[in-house]
């Protein structure tokens, strides 16, 4: 996983990719926006397949870290060890 950030949409639905997220994006990439219940997936179109069940599997994975997160169920550690649990999934 590359990283997480915010972002918030504007009255007129637009929504800015953040700086840190857009560096492999060049101006008029085309987009697919799928929902999946409570999450919004951005794919390249020139990456999207017929076969979405990976990237909906980690929008829920993604989903229930969140609450899990909300509910206060959550280790402090190091990026390292961090990136090391990401490893596991």
């Amino acid at each position: 996983m590359e990283g997480i950030s915010i972002t918030k949409m504007s009255s007129r639905g637009q929504v800015v990719i953040p700086l840190e997220m857009r560096k492999d994006l060049a101006e008029g990439v085309k987009l697919i926006v799928i929902k999946n219940k409570g999450q919004i997936i951005l794919k390249k179109a020139e990456d999207f397949s017929e076969n979405i069940k990976e990237d909906l599997e980690f929008a829920r994975r993604t989903e229930e870290a969140w609450k899990s997160y909300d509910r206060g169920e959550f280790i402090s550690m190091s990026g390292d060890e961090f990136e090391k649990e990401l490893e596991k999934w």
